[in-house]
């Protein structure tokens, strides 16, 4: 990509560069862009990929060793937490003595000790309670469901690439009414991000689609110019990418610009349904943040700093995003 300093363009030296903003209603229309058989195609194709049954549930850190983590995949109750020397355990929620809640347990290095009795689970799987595959990639912590998933099982999941550093990253966790297919069809429409995003988004062109017939591997990307926005007239220009590694999941990595190898991947989680009996999925999303300035070695030392400030944003976004992932399932819901 050629180096540019006009507004329409970006800087090696100033990642920030200045553009004229439109009047939100003076953007070029993208409806006519945003082809609902194109969208449906790539997200019948992301549908077909398969998962090893592998799930997001919570990210790396929030599983600590001093007390279990709670969470529901697909209408299973997991429990997970972390031994003495920081491996990662899951294994099901229900006690085998009376079905107490085991993400209330105590934890004892390797087991978990039930409050109700004292029963202690965990410390060796047995036919009455047995522990989940799990695997831990540093940002994010997954199970194996194989029942629930239905495909071949795999020995670990699809993780997408990533920067070699992934000190400075956030995750962000939601949950919408809806089904996971529902959060990959919203990432699989990029045309909607500066009308439905204006406070983040300027200057959005899809300069690559896939086809409407015969998507593979190759061509399944969708490739997009945008500015995000920093104030009113400032924005920083980049290029990127949206792939799907697998069903649930759908990657955005910056390919060139500032921050070229940063990504922010999208996990869309089944819990289960309602009380009202609608089905519910948790949005986990993983940003991971990279840059080759000399500076950002200052963003590693404030990563701590950093997180809440990223996941607020993250979670802006994927308020709107939200509503638009449960439009599309109360339609499909209520369609006759």
């Amino acid at each position: 990509m050629t180096d540019r300093t006009d507004s329409a363009g970006w800087s090696k030296k100033i990642p920030l560069q200045r553009f004229s903003p439109e009047k939100w209603s003076r953007q070029r229309p993208t409806y006519r862009d945003a082809d609902p058989t194109l969208i449906s195609a790539a997200l019948d194709w992301s549908q077909r990929l398969p998962s090893g049954n592998w799930y997001v549930f919570a990210s790396s850190g929030s599983i600590r060793g001093d007390r279990p983590f709670g969470a529901t995949v697909g209408g299973v109750e997991i429990v997970a937490w972390r031994d003495a020397r920081q491996v990662l355990h899951v294994g099901p929620a229900a006690c085998p003595h009376l079905g107490a809640d085991l993400a209330t347990a105590q934890v004892e290095d390797t087991a978990l000790l039930c409050r109700w009795h004292g029963m202690r689970v965990g410390a060796k799987d047995s036919k009455r309670w047995a522990r989940f595959p799990s695997y831990d990639d540093g940002v994010l912590a997954w199970v194996r469901l194989d029942a629930l998933g239905g495909q071949p099982p795999t020995e670990a999941p699809t993780v997408g690439a990533r920067p070699a550093d992934t000190t400075v990253h956030a995750v962000t966790s939601l949950v919408g009414v809806c089904e996971p297919r529902d959060i990959i069809a919203n990432r699989l429409d990029p045309w909607h991000g500066s009308w439905f995003h204006p406070y983040s988004f300027a200057r959005l062109e899809v300069t690559e689609a896939p086809p409407r017939e015969a998507i593979t591997e190759r061509n399944h990307r969708f490739l997009v110019t945008v500015t995000f926005r920093v104030t009113r007239t400032l924005g920083v220009p980049v290029e990127a990418e949206f792939t799907c590694p697998d069903p649930r999941t759908i990657t955005m990595r910056i390919v060139a610009g500032e921050g070229a190898g940063s990504v922010v991947e999208t996990h869309a989680t089944p819990m289960g349904s309602g009380p009202d009996g609608r089905s519910r999925t948790a949005v986990i999303e993983a940003v991971v943040a990279h840059s080759d300035r000399p500076g950002f070695r200052h963003a590693r030392r404030i990563s701590r700093l950093l997180r809440p400030l990223m996941n607020h944003a993250a979670t802006r976004l994927w308020r709107d995003d939200l509503a638009y992932a449960e439009r599309r399932y109360h339609i499909r819901q209520n369609r006759p």
